[in-house]
């Protein structure tokens, strides 16, 4: 299955994610540093980034690395909370894949997951 990179600096529901992905037969590199991720991502074939954590800018980090060519070969999916519309609309902007709420990145990981890696 796919190479994942999971940007997640909280461990809950990182831990949740890694399982969830693994258990999906996907190989998964949990993270909670934005600089070990910006390393890692380019070599994975999805990039799943938490957008809710307000100590790690993920749509800053996304759009850099868009910009910058980093992600050619890399699919990108976020999570933020359902409340944080402005969050939703600036890493759509900023040219993430796939941006969902986290309540659905929970229920639905695994086949959000393995859908852009085969597209």
């Amino acid at each position: 299955m796919a190479q994942v990179v999971a940007l997640v600096p909280d461990l809950l529901f990182g831990s949740r994610v890694q399982a969830d992905l693994t258990a999906a037969g996907h190989q998964v590199t949990l993270l909670a540093q934005p600089d070990a991720a910006r390393a890692a991502a380019p070599a994975a074939d999805v990039f799943v980034v938490d957008l809710v954590n307000e100590e790690v800018d993920g749509v800053g980090l996304v759009l850099s690395m868009v910009a910058g060519g980093e992600l050619a070969s890399t699919r990108t999916v976020g999570f933020f909370s359902h409340i944080d519309e402005d969050v939703r609309d600036r890493a759509q902007a900023a040219g993430f894949d796939l941006v969902v709420p986290r309540s659905r990145m929970a229920r639905e990981g695994a086949t959000l997951v393995t859908r852009l890696a085969s597209d």
